[in-house]
């Protein structure tokens, strides 16, 4: 078939903008698309078959997006999310066709990549390709950063993590571990919470939905406090913590997944702890952190091989049944990393 012809295209559409939690009905699939397999002459944008797709807490939708914001779900368009695929055909120097690739992507068969900035080659084959939308993908790497870069551990450190059980969170608790630090981490049930001390290697972990006094359970696991906070919460967990930093304690916020759905987001009354223990709290993005991927994947690749890092999946398949797998991300109805199978490799 030459690459000048017109195939179909199929896709996930959002039909609005959103604001909070997606549901299924505000996704729909859609075959009415189509698509050259050849980049548009004199581009350096990057044509690929996409295979897996990754759900992520951060795909989200805004009524009122802004400039500096991505935006994920935008009316009648394709959802937007990372993904793994295979080059068919490529403008960009950096990229041949064969080439296997993980970065920014849509919900759909096929994608012209014409922002390449935040593409990754992938050179590793022998760990499977779904990988790259989680543990050696953005999560891995958003772990990574967070951890090494922000929160500057040591060994025999107290570390907390919060939402401990996500694609984030399991990670930056393992790496913990590796390091020898004492790790507890808070999740929203009694079977992620188990799984997180059996499976995950945490020393600790509870389900903070049974806590009626979030500073009394901290320090019930904290009775020395805090060196490290792995924010994923904010709110009220937030606020509880902050009474249990030790001295030059680091929190890294990497988000604050309670605030996303409130008109009005609540206040922190304890950030004077800040300044009484001389606290560094620093926000972060993991794009800045790109240029450490050659690094991240020195540190990652040997303990996947080695089986010192353990690493769960939940893999859907088919674009048909991509809406429903991101609900269930919200949900809490899934185990491990959520992703989809959109074509065979």
């Amino acid at each position: 078939m030459s690459g000048m012809e017109e195939v179909s295209n199929k896709q996930v559409l959002a039909r609005d903008y959103i604001n909070g939690n997606p549901k299924e009905s505000d996704m729909y699939l859609s075959t009415e698309a189509t698509i050259k397999l050849k980049v548009p002459e004199g581009s350096n944008a990057v044509l690929v078959k996409n295979l897996y797709l990754s759900c992520d807490p951060f795909t989200r939708g805004t009524k009122k997006p802004t400039p500096d914001m991505i935006t994920f779900f935008a009316p009648n368009s394709p959802v937007v999310g990372f993904g793994v695929g295979r080059v068919l055909d490529s403008g960009h120097p950096e990229f041949k066709k064969g080439d296997l690739v993980w970065g920014m992507t849509k919900w759909e068969e096929y994608t012209l990549i014409t922002k390449t900035e935040g593409l990754f080659k992938i050179h590793h084959t022998d760990v499977p390709l779904s990988y790259y939308t989680g543990i050696l993908g953005m999560p891995g790497m958003t772990a990574y950063a967070g951890f090494y870069e922000i929160c500057s551990p040591k060994k025999g450190e107290y570390v907390f993590i919060s939402s401990a059980f996500g694609a984030v969170g399991q990670l930056v608790g393992q790496l913990a571990k590796l390091m020898g630090c004492y790790v507890v981490g808070s999740a929203g049930s009694k079977e992620k919470v188990e799984t997180l001390k059996n499976k995950f290697g945490f020393d600790e972990a509870f389900n903070y939905k049974e806590e009626k006094d979030l500073d009394a359970a901290l320090k019930r696991y904290f009775p020395q406090g805090i060196d490290i906070y792995f924010e994923n919460v904010g709110g009220k967990m937030l606020d509880a913590v902050l009474l249990n930093m030790r001295l030059h304690g680091r929190i890294a916020v990497c988000g604050m997944i309670s605030q996303y759905d409130l008109d009005e987001p609540e206040g922190v009354r304890n950030l004077m702890y800040l300044v009484f223990k001389r606290i560094r709290m620093q926000g972060f993005f993991v794009f800045d952190h790109y240029h450490l991927y050659p690094k991240f994947l020195e540190t990652l690749l040997p303990y996947i091989r080695e089986g010192k890092i353990d690493y769960v999946e939940h893999i859907a398949e088919g674009l048909e049944n991509a809406p429903a797998a991101l609900v269930g991300l919200f949900s809490g109805l899934h185990v491990g990393k959520s992703l989809v199978l959109v074509a065979s490799e």
